[in-house]
């Protein structure tokens, strides 16, 4: 199309082509994101400025409301697959670090950065505040996407992990706060008003999270692709309920996802897939929007005080914040380094970056500039350099691990009793274990084998070899028991209760560590 004429789309077929090319590129992008090193925000956000006023597709595209209301729920989608795919026993020694690093944490950071951008850059103290609030949520995805190649210990990823997931929260109240219109309210109503938003929203979500899990373990759906919609229904309800209460939506649904990943579910591979998927989608789709809401041009006198105030947040606020939230947990300094250096922020920031838009504070526009310049930057110092940082440190896991099983697990309710099936990983130290010395509790049995192909009934005398398919029949008292023993024979073979390794350890761990 010419330039300089906006595209329009006059059809549902038209939208629909244009949405799946779209989709087909940024999917391919995914592939030069795990080549290059670099989060995959950035190369979305380039698609949606190709794609926008001024790049070769020129769509205008300038409702914030509208941004705001998807960014939204491309949010809510992304929580939930980063609480299903947390795993309680590798958070829950990092909990009250991360507890902390989100709530003191995001204080200093807002108090440095607003005073910086204050100070330095001239703006005015609301939209300093602003600036403040909205670039203290750091974002999981973007960490961790440059960090698979580089496993680390699980004090650092589980204190990450879970300040990405609490801190949305607290930030939200802020910014919505301070984009209010009126005067400011007092520090210490900000914090009682978090903290109730907060206590809603944490009984809220653990309250649904734990009775979806119990419904879902307790009733089978009469098919396997009704679990993973089951289970996404039931994070989005605690986000709708959290926010109808006037809590915290953000970490209901992450607290809820959370419960229900731990909880066993009935075809969890098939859901956990589903649900990385509907993330993949809605990472995508918020981030092309969010490149086409930006108007390139406007952005060059915005690029230097952005500059300048994502020095202020990464080199003073961002480290601060880490040693002082941390220093009743004796953490290593080395470990507050990449802590530090690790603060990357991504969708969140940009999206709550709209909220002052939509109010119409007076120079919400130049905010939003500021914050997308600052995010692109520093995503792109920051993120191909956290993996050198990591080795450099030496906080990069070196032992190889075996693979943790994937066990799938389908309901047999007129039988009262479940059906597990998983294959053996190459890693597994499964592999060379006689049928007999699984041990299984009395009530459950392995019935069927599939090697190459073929399928066999096998006898205690079989030896399992990697790549093995099994089934395993289980009673409903024993199920848990049956599936812990499976995943302890997989890391410690067949020595496993000897040796101290149980199913209930990190996956991956060698025979009796407790990591």
């Amino acid at each position: 199309m010419r330039k300089g004429r906006p595209l329009t789309v006059h059809t549902l077929n038209e939208l629909l082509l244009v949405c799946s090319l779209v989709l087909l590129v940024a999917v391919a992008a995914v592939r030069i994101s795990s080549r290059s090193g670099l989060p995959s925000l950035l190369i979305y956000l380039g698609i949606g400025i190709a794609i926008g006023q001024d790049g070769i597709g020129n769509v205008v595209f300038d409702n914030a409301e509208l941004t705001q209301v998807i960014g939204y729920a491309a949010l809510v989608v992304i929580l939930a697959e980063g609480g299903l795919g947390t795993k309680w026993k590798e958070i829950k020694p990092a909990l009250p670090a991360a507890i902390v690093l989100s709530l003191v944490g995001v204080a200093i950071s807002v108090g440095i950065t607003a005073a910086g951008a204050h100070y330095l850059v001239g703006l005015e103290w609301r939209q300093a505040l602003l600036i403040g609030a909205v670039v203290s949520s750091t974002d999981a995805a973007a960490v961790f996407s440059v960090l698979r190649k580089v496993p680390l210990p699980s004090r650092i990823t589980g204190v990450l992990e879970a300040e990405s997931g609490f801190n949305d929260a607290p930030v939200v109240i802020l910014v919505v706060a301070f984009a209010a219109v009126g005067p400011i309210d007092d520090w210490y109503v900000l914090l009682g008003k978090i903290a109730l938003e907060l206590a809603i929203g944490a009984a809220i979500g653990l309250t649904v999270g734990f009775l979806g899990s119990y419904g879902l373990r307790h009733v089978a759906l009469p098919a396997s692709g009704l679990y993973p919609i089951a289970v996404m229904a039931i994070a989005v309800t605690a986000y709708a309920a959290g926010a109808m209460a006037h809590g915290s939506g953000f970490l209901a649904v992450y607290l809820a996802a959370m419960v229900l990943g731990n909880a066993k579910l009935p075809h969890w591979p098939a859901t956990r897939g589903f649900a990385d998927g509907l993330g993949w989608i809605a990472q995508i789709g918020m981030f092309v929007l969010l490149g086409l809401l930006v108007t390139p041009h406007e952005l060059v006198n915005d690029f230097w005080p952005a500059v300048v105030i994502g020095l202020v947040l990464t080199m003073v606020a961002r480290p601060l914040e880490v040693l002082v939230s941390l220093l009743p947990f004796r953490i290593p300094w080395r470990e507050q380094a990449l802590m530090s250096w690790a603060g990357l922020r991504g969708a969140v920031p940009i999206i709550l970056a709209t909220i002052p838009m939509v109010s119409g504070i007076e120079g919400s526009d130049r905010v939003f500039n500021i914050v997308f310049v600052l995010v692109v930057v520093y995503t792109l110092v920051q993120g191909p350099t956290l993996p050198w940082l990591a080795r450099k440190l030496e906080l990069g896991a070196t032992d190889e691990t075996a693979s943790d099983l994937g066990i799938e697990s389908a309901p047999l309710e007129k039988l009262r009793g479940h059906l597990l099936s998983f294959a053996i990983p190459p890693a597994s130290r499964m592999h060379g274990v006689e049928v007999s010395e699984l041990r299984l509790p009395p009530g459950a049995s392995v019935t069927l084998v599939v090697r190459e192909g073929k399928s066999f009934v096998p006898l205690p005398s079989t030896v399992l070899r990697r790549g093995d398919e099994l089934l395993v029949v289980a009673t409903d008292p024993v199920r848990d028991a049956a599936e812990a023993r499976l995943r302890a024979v997989a890391r410690g073979g067949k020595l496993a209760g000897w040796l101290g390794t149980n199913g209930n350890g990190p996956a991956g761990g060698p025979p009796g560590s407790r990591r």
